[in-house]
């Protein structure tokens, strides 16, 4: 989130896409009706009508995989009416930037940016025309008019001028007069004192065009001026507590802690790495922070955490993995290595993949080709019995399975860091059951044991791995680690000095804790296991644990209630918040301002000076808000992606309709990674044709309140059990009359991958989509809590120990969803593919 859950108080439209807080988020709802309750518009845009859509002011059906036609309308009806913030979009984007004549936009090149090439794998751009025209001082050439027509304020209104609401219509299903109403309460949120916020979810983001769905929707925001400000924002709602900690943490295989880029084989040493960062981020704009140069300091003191003084800098740089050079280990690729018999051994850690990731399937006979399999959680699940599934032969699995029993959230102390990016201590409540340990207990264990493996055994390369620091925990008087603190992590993390230094003027000693990321240093005499937590736990102590809940801010930042990254500050870019001398747009809302000579309010983006002086001259001094940015502005145009600088409507790789109304001659996303292709999938990665007489239904796929992800903890739970007790599949009533299906029949889904059994549930939640030439388009909805492990089918083998109370019926959703992904981020695309729905004669319970 840019913003907060408590900030959501703060808007006055807030568009809920892509989400269904009131019953997948439902405690920030609570914020959402505070809101209400101010006089905010809440807005739903969703397939089915849910219950964020029961307590919205407007409700407007979307076709599942048509997010960005419904905001490129947006868009357009922004520009068109001008009711773009004017100054905002001058000052703070880079709108006014003229971009190279060679470069051509979707609208002029059959649907796709210029500089395509087709590959078997998928397609790829060359993004050498996706640039700036620069004048001799290297810098961006700008036209504060918006006029000149190669400016990106006239390039974005050319894109998007084909937009226009009766095409859109045609293309989401969403009715013209709906769009109208949707865009008109929205892009009031453009004058200066007001603001509008966005909650989305994986709604956006599973589709191959999940990012650019996103970057939709960051263009709107810039446009109207919301981004910085108080109620504004593009939030995200993780999917549970911690996913913004995991993230912030290095979970994903391309960036290490702090979202510094992993390093690739290509660059060897240290020094080249450093220089390659700045030199991507670096600006000769004087008004430019260009933050990113500070990257050495934070890679350096990220190695030091690391290695601490048993290497240098460069020596642990070495001790490094690195990514092979256009390699891609996301999870569909992970999974599509585990299938062909590349991968020995892997670790489930609180995770179950045999239910929760694409094409199920898959997963599951990928794990039968391991020698090895480790499953951590808290019950047995899919994944640890997987050989015992179904259409599985323990005879013929050769994977050695241990299952290791580790502590619920209650039963163990740490933090978490939520999606508002609120680090927020937790304590123990109750020890954990039986031989259940905290994570932090078997993480040591298990370095400790392999440490000594390598030392013993003569491992090659073992340096990389016996060099490492283990100062996790108090030691006896032999120096013996005694067990696992998560207090020493924390400080880790934070970061200490490692020799005596004087950082601006002030005297810290050996073994501090740095106060501030500004205090990081490139000379390896300071260390950070994550440079954007430097300050979390410091000489005033462990500030994620504060629980001071007065609130000088009078718009709920509460500054003194646990800690936000980076800095405490809540909410990020909050110098766009203010005008160019410093005084907020929305005077009943300021998040700071500039009040003799300093900042007061929330902790600023930099503490540099408003842009100008009072009487309107250039403040020597002064940076652009957007300080993470190269250039200091909002990018409108973004040439990093790799599916384009602006975002295109493109249909989902499993297409209910004939033709792309808006790019005919480019039905899908040019850029996505083809599994369905030999030269990069598998023989098992299948896909439905378009509009597929076989499989005429499109499908996706979302949560329930009663159950936690794949109902790893819930499903084992009697009550939540018999709340949500089986797998269904919502359909329209007139889907169901023309599949001659009851409310509460048993039917079987199928896709072009694998097929479920569930209960019908009939209802007026869904109803037919009116697209294109008159086409009806179906769509059902299937939650994918559920797994066969909690089946009493499977509960008869006596070797079974663990079994539910109350059992559940159904196996995962995601044996149906595809193995394709976003060319950006390679998330499946889970929210709309399709499928075909059969009564099943005699049922199946």
């Amino acid at each position: 989130m840019t913003n907060h859950w408590i900030d959501l108080k703060n808007s006055d439209v807030v568009l809920v896409m892509g989400s269904n807080a009131a019953s997948n988020h439902p405690i920030s709802f609570k914020w959402v009706q505070r809101a209400i309750d101010n006089g905010a518009v809440l807005i739903s845009v969703d397939p089915r009508f849910t219950q964020t859509s029961s307590k919205a002011h407007i409700y407007a059906p979307l076709r599942s995989g048509t997010d960005i036609a419904f905001l490129g309308g947006m868009i357009k009806y922004i520009i068109d009416n001008e009711l773009y913030f004017s100054e905002y979009v001058r000052e703070y984007t880079n709108a006014s930037y003229i971009v190279n004549t060679s470069f051509k936009l979707a609208a002029d090149n059959d649907g796709v940016f210029s500089g395509l090439t087709q590959t078997p794998a998928g397609g790829k751009y060359d993004k050498s025309t996706w640039a700036f025209v620069t004048g001799g001082d290297g810098l961006a050439m700008k036209d504060a008019s918006l006029k000149n027509q190669q400016c990106v304020f006239q390039l974005l209104k050319k894109e998007y001028d084909r937009y226009d609401l009766k095409t859109v219509s045609k293309v989401t299903g969403t009715p013209e007069d709906k769009l109208t109403a949707v865009y008109e309460a929205y892009a009031k949120s453009g004058a200066s004192d007001k603001a509008g916020t966005i909650m989305y979810a994986m709604g956006f983001t599973q589709h191959t065009v999940g990012v650019q769905n996103i970057r939709a929707m960051s263009i709107i925001q810039m446009l109207l001026g919301n981004m910085g400000v108080a109620g504004g924002g593009v939030n995200a709602l993780r999917g549970e507590s911690n996913v913004q900690g995991s993230t912030d943490h290095a979970l994903l295989y391309h960036i290490f802690p702090g979202y510094l880029a992993a390093p690739t084989a290509s660059i060897p040493s240290l020094s080249a790495y450093n220089a390659a960062r700045v030199a991507a981020v670096k600006s000769s704009d004087p008004l430019s922070a260009s933050w990113w140069t500070n990257y050495p300091k934070y890679m350096v003191s990220l190695i030091r955490s690391f290695y601490g003084l048993n290497a240098t800098p460069e020596e642990g740089y070495a001790y490094f993995p690195k990514i092979d050079d256009g390699v891609n280990y996301s999870w569909l690729q992970i999974w599509d290595a585990a299938y062909k018999g590349d991968i020995k051994g892997a670790f489930a850690w609180g995770q179950n993949p045999a239910c929760s990731g694409a094409h199920a399937n898959k997963v599951r006979k990928g794990l039968a080709k391991l020698d090895w399999l480790v499953n951590v959680n808290l019950f047995d699940n899919e994944t640890g019995s997987f050989w015992r599934g179904p259409g599985m032969n323990p005879s013929e699995i050769k994977t050695e399975v241990f299952m290791l029993p580790c502590a619920a959230s209650i039963e163990k102390e740490g933090s978490i860091t939520n999606s508002g990016r609120w680090m927020q201590w937790r304590y123990k409540a109750v020890n954990p059951p039986g031989e259940a340990r905290p994570d932090g207990d078997i993480i040591t264990e298990l370095f400790l044991r392999v440490r000594d493996l390598m030392e013993n055994e003569g491992a090659v390369f073992k340096e990389a791995f016996t060099k490492l620091t283990w100062e996790y925990g108090p030691k006896d008087f032999l120096g013996k680690l005694k067990g696992f603190n998560a207090h020493y992590v924390a400080k880790e993390i934070n970061g200490y000095f490692l020799e005596d230094k004087v950082v601006n003027d002030k005297q810290y000693k050996k073994g501090d804790l740095v106060p501030s990321f500004v205090m990081l240093q490139d000379d390896g005499s300071t260390s950070s296991g994550n440079w954007i937590y430097t300050q979390s736990y410091n000489g005033d102590g462990n500030n994620s644990a504060r629980r001071d809940n007065n609130d000088a801010s009078g718009i709920g930042l509460f500054a003194k209630w646990a800690w936000s990254w980076p800095v405490n500050r809540r909410i990020i870019y909050n110098r766009a918040s203010v005008d160019p001398k410093g005084k907020p747009w929305a005077k009943t809302k300021p998040v700071i301002r500039w009040v003799g000579g300093k900042w007061v309010g929330d902790v600023p983006d930099g503490g540099y000076p408003p842009l100008m002086n009072a009487d309107g001259s250039r403040n020597p001094g002064a940076k652009l808000p957007f300080i993470m940015k190269k250039d200091g502005v909002a990018s409108v145009f973004g040439p990093g992606l790799a599916d384009g600088p602006l975002p295109v409507h493109y249909e989902p790789i499993e297409c209910p309709v004939p033709s792309n109304l808006l790019n005919p001659k480019q039905l899908i996303n040019p850029a996505i990674r083809r599994y369905d292709r030999p030269e990069i999938g598998s023989d098992i990665d299948n896909l439905a044709e378009t509009c597929d007489p076989k499989y005429p239904i499109l499908a996706t796929t979302y949560r329930v309140t009663e159950h936690w992800q794949t109902g790893l903890m819930t499903r084992w739970q009697p009550w939540l059990a018999e709340m949500q007790p089986s797998n269904f599949v919502e359909m329209s009533e007139e889907l169901a009359d023309m599949k001659k299906i009851e409310n509460g029949d048993q039917v079987k889904v199928s896709s072009a991958r694998g097929e479920i059994m569930a209960v019908a549930i009939v209802t007026k939640r869904f109803k037919p989509f009116k697209v294109g030439d008159d086409i009806d388009v179906h769509q059902v909805g299937l939650p994918w809590h559920f797994g066969w492990r909690t089946t009493e089918e499977w509960q008869n083998d006596d070797t079974v120990v663990s079994k539910p109370e109350v059992y559940t019926f159904g196996d995962s959703a995601n044996l149906l969803t595809p193995t394709i992904g976003d060319p950006n981020t390679s998330i499946p695309e889970s929210k709309a593919f399709l499928v075909n729905v059969e009564k099943v004669k005699g049922g199946w319970l």
